[in-house]
This record gives structure tokens, sequence and C-alpha cells, in this order.
């Protein structure tokens, strides 16, 4: 089941997130290799600065989604504001496999 992971940043906390950054790629690493991450990528406001981030994970359930986005770097140094986990089904220009 494919849950989207929607994180907007705390105001002022850009620094948090570029010193975090490289924990959290890592982190999305992980969770590619075990092919727990379909896409994920920042959201960015009108300056092209990031903003927060769009992230969908493979899950059984709302509680292991819950708990991989607590475990992701920037979640663990307080960069975001809010976490929305929400159930989502991809249906247009689906991967095969």
């Amino acid at each position: 089941m494919l849950f989207a992971l929607i994180c907007k940043d705390r105001p002022g906390a850009l620094q948090v997130r570029l010193d975090t950054r490289p924990a959290h790629l890592a982190w999305l690493q992980g969770l590619s290799e075990t092919k727990k991450v379909a896409f994920a990528g920042p959201f960015l406001n009108d300056d092209g600065k990031p903003e927060g981030s769009l992230v969908v994970i493979e899950a059984d359930d709302r509680a292991e989604a819950e708990a991989l986005a607590a475990g992701d770097p920037y979640a663990e140094a307080g960069l975001f504001e809010s976490v929305e986990v929400r159930c989502w089904n991809w249906v247009v220009n689906k991967p095969a496999g």
C-alpha cells in the first residue's frame, strides 16, 4: 500500500534542512534499496527554495508508514512543522513492476 508523506517545514528552518540533507538522502537511499520508497522530493517556494517534502512510500499499513516518517532524519532534527500521512493510489504513469 502506498502512503504519501506530505511534510511542511517550520518557518526559518532552511539551515536545519541543509545541515540534515546528507542524512536524509542516506535514509531515502536505504528505503530505495528495500523497495520502500516510490519517489521523493522537496516542495519549493516561489523563490525556488525548499519548504517541505513529498515522500511516497510503500508500507503494510498506516502504523508502518507513520513509523517510517518518524525515522526521517529531517523529522528527527525537528525540521517539519507538520507531517501528513495519506494513503495514496498511483493511477497515471505508474512504472511497470
